[in-house]
């Protein structure tokens, strides 16, 4: 009884096996799942078979798909088109070669970037002067405008000796203008300045001033330019001057103008300047204590004049210089009131050097002799040494110090005498006590010579001014002069004490 029972059980497990494998098959038919894996999929090595001859480890465990691996298929051994993701069977867990790549970092973004480095600290453009004008443009012109007002007190303002002299309060009135092209070519620069005092006790000592000149330059080729120069000056005579035979009142206006026209030529460091002008003076004529006229057209003359200059630039700042030049003088009424034929034709030579040094010195000096003729044989030649200086140093960015400097000869109304030989003087020292605030000490002297006569002048003046800048438009000044002149004449010496305060306004 047991063994068929044993042998009864064998039968069934063998037949249950045989109907499992059938049931398998006929199921992966119906699903349609592929008989066998894709080339491109991973496949282990099947185990190497026991001596036995039967696999030492069952088929199904090594590899799920060996069951189905050499049955037929309706699916092509083709990679899908995208073989990133293999097509895998219900049930099927194939490996990809992809699978086994190490998975790549993934980068969430980037690092944060460091931060920016601070700016830098732009550089203040260092101003010269915080308080100068701005000027006002007309094109390509600038023009800076000003205008003083001021209120002082002269002890003597008729400039006179003794007792005849009569201080008096006065007001000031001066405006001056400043021109200054912006051209990329050519230049036009120039200075105006006129004023006027009026005195309120002393009304014949009322009297106006004024200078000015103005400039062109025409840059006709790179070496070669044109020069155009107008000038005038307005001055008064004061009563007791020896052109004045006689007892005046008041203070006769003097009329000084002229223009000149040249042209330079540059050749390497050769400069070559040719110019000519024509200046004109003419003197009103003067009231006298009796209440006639005197005239003094006889005064009134023309110069014409040549000049040819010859400079060479041995460096940058320095440029040595020769000079020469003829002039004719020719008065309006052949002889004057003495009897004289006063016209005259001149002679000049001069050498002298522009120079710069260092910055700090810079300036031009000049010499030279001059030989004038007169068309009276009774008067003798006027011969004498002349020059010029002009020499500005700044020993600190806040101090500095002109000195100028003239020798000249002139015309005279003076019976018997040829002319005179005028030589001045000056030193100003400026310092900035402040950016705002500048202190000016000044000093002036002057020696004329009346040829022929032994009459002799000396003047001098010394003083100081300051200047306080309010901002670029206002300022105010002050000033305090003290005059003096000693004269071989009798009766010719004078002293004069002059302070004044004003207001100015620029732009």
């Amino acid at each position: 009884m047991p063994r068929r029972v044993i042998i009864l059980l064998s039968g069934v497990a063998a037949t249950s096996l045989v109907l499992a494998t059938a049931g398998a098959q006929a199921q992966t038919r119906a699903t349609g799942l592929r008989s066998g894996t894709p080339v491109y999929v991973a496949q282990d090595k099947p185990a190497a078979p026991s001596p036995s001859g039967f696999p030492s480890t069952p088929s199904g465990v090594a590899d799920p798909a060996i069951l189905i691996q050499d049955q037929n298929s309706v699916v092509s051994r083709r990679p899908p088109p995208r073989a990133s993701k293999p097509v895998q069977a219900r049930g099927l867990r194939g490996v990809t070669q992809r699978q086994f790549r190490a998975p790549q970092r993934i980068v969430t973004g980037l690092p944060p970037a460091p931060d920016p480095p601070p700016p830098r600290r732009r550089k203040t453009a260092v101003e010269e002067d915080p308080y100068a004008p701005l000027g006002l443009r007309l094109g390509n012109v600038t023009l800076k405008p000003g205008f003083t007002n001021s209120i002082g007190y002269d002890n003597n303002p008729q400039r006179v000796s003794g007792a005849a002299r009569n201080s008096s309060p006065f007001s000031r009135h001066e405006a001056d203008l400043a021109i200054q092209s912006d051209w990329n070519t050519n230049e036009l620069k120039g200075s105006l300045r006129a004023g006027y005092s009026d005195y309120f006790r002393d009304r014949d000592a009322s009297r106006p001033d004024g200078e000015g000149n103005l400039d062109l330059r025409l840059d006709a080729t790179r070496d070669t330019r044109i020069l155009l120069e107008s000038r005038f000056k307005l001055d008064t005579q004061r009563p007791g001057s020896p052109d004045l035979t006689a007892s005046v009142t008041g203070r006769p206006l003097v009329y000084q103008y002229g223009a000149s026209a040249g042209v330079t030529h540059d050749m390497n460091r050769l400069q070559l300047t040719l110019r000519g002008s024509v200046d004109r003076s003419d003197y009103e004529d003067a009231k006298l204590t009796s209440g006639a006229t005197l005239s003094q057209k006889d005064r009134n003359q023309t110069q014409y004049g040549v000049r040819l200059r010859a400079a060479y630039e041995v460096t940058p700042g320095f440029k040595p210089f020769i000079q020469g030049e003829i002039d004719t003088r020719q008065f309006d009424q052949s002889v004057d009131s003495s009897g004289y034929q006063r016209s005259s034709n001149g002679l000049t030579g001069r050498v002298g050097s522009t120079f710069e040094l260092s910055r700090l010195v810079t300036g031009e000096v000049s010499a030279g002799y001059q030989d004038r003729a007169y068309d009276d044989d009774r008067l003798k030649n006027l011969r004498g040494f002349i020059g010029d200086a002009a020499i500005l140093w700044s020993p600190t960015p806040l101090t500095t110090v002109t000195l100028r400097g003239t020798s000249e000869l002139g015309d005279t109304t003076i019976a018997g005498s040829s002319g005179t030989t005028a030589r001045r003087v000056s030193l100003e020292i400026a310092h900035a006590l402040r950016r705002n605030l500048t202190l000016t000490g000044f000093a002036n002297f002057g020696r004329t010579e009346y040829d022929g006569q032994g009459l002799r002048e000396d003047f001098s003046s010394m003083g100081a001014r300051v200047e306080y800048k309010l901002t670029r438009t206002f300022s105010v000044r002050a000033s305090f002069t003290h005059e003096r002149l000693n004269s071989t004449a009798q009766g010719s010496d004078y002293t004069a004490n002059v302070a004044q305060v004003g207001l100015r306004v620029q732009f």
